[in-house]
């Protein structure tokens, strides 16, 4: 307890400022020293394709894990579009399919979760793509379908602005995902090619300035149209997708080194295309897809420990092909 008090006794004066007017319910995370100083995450789940076709709205996500129900739609609407973090709370949806075919065109997200109006396309229209946060502030698209599959990149820097294609590697591919993983790298895994095997389970690791690596030798299950978040503070998963078999519902923890586990069964509705994102302190969710039979509304916390929960009911439109990214200081 001594040790506890000198500790507490050694806090800076700005963090005691940070405390007051906080509620009951954010002091009590501070009783016992558990206070770290980490901002409590939100996320947002936006765009998608339902029965009626491409959709722009977007589903809010608090920092307990609550869905709130449908915001109305800002920007073009489409599905096969991918979502990451950026900068200092701010999160960026890119790419994707309309109605009218794939774009290059992205909208930002403030720090309180409002999406903006289409940015003009930089780089080649593209759908089917993953993102994840790197370099701390930083995200990447990468891989994807342009007409024919690609392994090519577009870096965002920490403003949002989106880079010109860069040259990729790693197999061409596209309805993979990604996430950050260690404290500032990234991996993209699985996915579709249109060649046998069909179904991938390989990956490729991302350093801390944005270059990917070339493949990583499977050790997941092949499958396409997963999802990926990060958790506890330095660890990965890749949740479910559609697979050859019907078991496509395995998981995958990704270490702190980038490693990837073998298969663990999955939980809760079998489904793919669903999107993911952080949540709290540490934590995950995933939420709608499609079970193969209709679009979900469901979704499932991720602990910090990397277990997935059973289903929750869902809020908002049942959608897949969607994306998420988490938000909020």
């Amino acid at each position: 307890m001594a040790n506890e008090i000198e500790k507490f006794n050694a806090i800076a004066l700005a963090d005691i400022e940070k405390i007051n007017g906080k509620t009951d319910s954010d002091i009590e995370g501070i009783n016992g020293l558990e206070y770290t100083g980490a901002t409590l995450l939100k996320g947002i789940f936006g765009f998608g394709a339902n029965d009626g076709g491409n959709v722009g709205m977007s589903n809010l996500v608090n920092n307990v894990g609550v869905i709130a129900s449908d915001t109305s739609a800002v920007g073009t609407a489409r599905g096969k579009i991918a979502a990451s973090e950026y900068g200092t709370g701010t999160a960026i949806f890119g790419f994707g399919d309309s109605d009218s075919g794939r774009t290059g065109i992205t909208n930002l997200v403030n720090t309180s979760g409002v999406i903006a109006s289409d940015v003009s396309a930089v780089g080649t229209a593209t759908e089917g793509r993953a993102a994840a946060n790197y370099g701390t502030d930083k995200a990447i698209f990468a891989f994807g379908d342009t007409g024919s599959l690609t392994s090519s990149k577009n870096l965002v820097n920490n403003s949002g602005v989106v880079a010109s294609d860069a040259t990729g590697v790693g197999t061409v591919r596209t309805q993979l995902c990604a996430t950050e993983y260690g404290t500032d790298t990234a991996i993209f895994a699985l996915g579709y090619r249109g060649s046998s095997p069909y179904y991938l389970g390989m990956s490729n690791l991302v350093s801390n300035s944005g270059v990917v690596a070339t493949d990583v030798t499977a050790v997941a299950t092949g499958r396409y149209y997963p999802a990926a978040v990060k958790y506890s503070t330095d660890k990965g998963i890749l949740l479910a997708g559609a697979a050859a078999s019907t078991d496509g519902y395995n998981t995958n923890k990704v270490s702190n080194s980038g490693v990837v586990a073998s298969d663990v069964g999955g939980v809760g509705t079998n489904r793919y295309g669903m999107g993911a994102c952080e949540y709290g302190n540490g934590k995950g969710i995933q939420a709608y897809g499609h079970s193969g039979v209709a679009n979900q509304s469901v979704s499932n916390l991720i602990s910090d420990s990397g277990v997935v929960a059973s289903d929750t009911s869902g809020v908002g439109t049942a959608r897949h092909r969607l994306a998420a990214a988490n938000y909020g200081t």
